[in-house]
């Protein structure tokens, strides 16, 4: 009777998301591609890749890996819904120059290698390498802080915090 009067809200802690990549955070309005730069697949920010390793950002379990190996979605212990996706239309690429070092179900922990990819043939191939790293389940959080504008060391620093609603 009385627990709805003394019972406390549950407090909700942030999930850290670290840099899943090396190179330079950005806002996802810098992402050539109104899908990512307008925030219709879901909020977040984007790394513009020096090297081609995806790490875990976060401790997850896989919940989709596009067969072609350009993208990866993850879903936290708290259920955000995390989604990085190798660079602008490199689906067209058809897998060429990536390789999935995971499997759709598996759990990884941070700084776990998610996927390898060649960031020459993205290049070469006239794709941006830029990458989005959004969560999906907007409707669920609470609040979210990215941290960008500087260079980042994938599994190192902070990139995006984000607070899901109790």
């Amino acid at each position: 009777m009385f627990s709805k009067l003394f019972s406390r809200k549950k407090e909700v802690q942030p999930t850290q998301l670290l840099a899943p990549l090396t190179g330079k955070a950005v806002h996802l309005e810098e992402v050539p591609d109104p899908v990512f730069s307008q925030k219709i697949a879901g909020d977040g920010l984007a790394i513009d890749p020096t090297e081609g390793v995806l790490v875990a950002p976060v401790d997850a379990k896989v919940v989709h890996l596009f067969n072609t190996g350009h993208a990866i979605g993850l879903q936290t212990a708290n259920g955000a819904e995390i989604l990085m996706h190798i660079g602008i239309d490199t689906v067209n690429l058809n897998g060429e120059g990536f390789s999935a070092k995971v499997t759709t179900g598996q759990d990884v922990k941070a700084g776990q290698t998610l996927i390898e990819f060649d960031l020459d043939i993205i290049k070469n191939a006239g794709y941006p390498a830029i990458t989005p790293i959004i969560i999906t389940n907007s409707d669920a959080v609470e609040s979210m802080k990215q941290f960008v504008g500087a260079s980042v060391t994938r599994g190192q620093e902070k990139v995006l915090e984000v607070t899901l609603k109790a």
